[in-house]
């Protein structure tokens, strides 16, 4: 039995679990690149009967898995996936697993976000490191509005901690009441008011068809022109052409992103070098716990599946 481990970036997959449990099971080969070409990832992933995934940095669509003739199992971390064609999959009698998940890895990240966005610590740091010294004049916290997109496990968590701060917040999602908002310390607002009102709007949705290019250039035009855009969600929600095109035309201050519409980020995109955008590579859930539970549990369900006589209809960890 082969098992393929994918975009192990850092290069911990295997210190982060037991994977001796596999010994005389299951051979287990770990690619530490990412390949975006289809026809190379589908020659590399032929032979495996096992996928791990990382979150959704290959995706499996149909014509991939159609290509793979002898894939049985993808088992892929967190509680969901939205990169994976679990129709496909079904259909082809390949087994889909899925493992716990913290989200205080990601509310942490966002706060990061926030606060280096607001006193230029990246650029104060690197202005240091330089010989220089100070360049810029911090914004103050207190007093603002947080906005915040999206006010379920992750957004919640986010607003709470405004409050620390003094930070007054609003919240705005389809199906959001006001006894929600309330618990969470914002007050429900209408979806207008939201990205008028905000002097910093943080994304907390789940991508889905409803929710990809949710905030496109008209969204854009109603936020004002001190206001900074959050996303440690995921990079589809916000049509990148019209963020690009609002910054380079300082229509908002500025945009801190941890996710993309392409990950990893092309080497020439315009994020790489906008003055006024503050990127990270997609670290919102990269955390030691984080991944030991994503790898540990990853195990755990190769093993049931194996188990299980590598049917395709078990209850898996979830």
């Amino acid at each position: 039995m082969r098992v393929a481990i994918l975009d192990d970036y850092q290069n911990v997959a295997l210190e982060m679990a037991d994977w001796s449990v596999l010994d005389g099971r299951a051979t287990v080969t770990v690619f530490n690149d990412h390949i975006a070409d289809e026809a190379a990832l589908v020659e590399r992933l032929k032979p495996f009967a096992v996928l791990c995934v990382m979150r959704e940095r290959t995706p499996l669509t149909r014509r991939i898995l159609e290509q793979l003739p002898n894939l049985r199992l993808i088992a892929s971390t967190g509680p969901r996936n939205a990169s994976i064609d679990l129709k496909t999959a079904h259909e082809r009698g390949i087994a889909v697993a899925h493992t716990g998940y913290v989200a205080s890895p990601t509310v942490e990240l966002t706060w990061a976000l926030i606060l280096s966005g607001a006193r230029s610590v990246v650029q104060e740091a690197n202005s240091i490191r330089s010989g220089g010294w100070q360049t810029s004049v911090g914004r103050d916290l207190e007093g603002t509005t947080l906005g915040v997109l999206g006010l379920g496990n992750i957004g919640s968590r986010v607003a709470q901690i405004a409050c620390a701060f003094g930070v007054r917040v609003i919240a705005w999602s389809e199906h959001l009441d006001e006894q929600r908002a309330t618990a969470a310390g914002a007050l429900l607002v209408t979806r207008e008011e939201l990205f008028r009102q905000s002097d910093i709007l943080s994304i907390h949705l789940v991508l889905s068809e409803r929710t990809r290019g949710l905030i496109g250039q008209a969204e854009l035009a109603l936020m004002k022109p001190s206001a900074h855009l959050i996303n440690t969600s995921r990079g589809p929600i916000v049509e990148e052409p019209a963020l690009i095109a609002a910054l380079r035309e300082r229509r908002i201050a500025g945009a801190t992103l941890d996710v993309f519409d392409v990950e990893p980020l092309p080497a020439d995109h315009p994020f790489r070098t906008l003055d006024n955008v503050l990127c990270t590579p997609h670290i919102g859930y990269v955390t030691r716990r984080e991944y030991e539970i994503f790898y540990r549990d990853t195990v755990e369900n190769i093993v049931a599946w194996l188990n299980a006589g590598n049917v395709s209809d078990i209850g898996l960890l979830s």
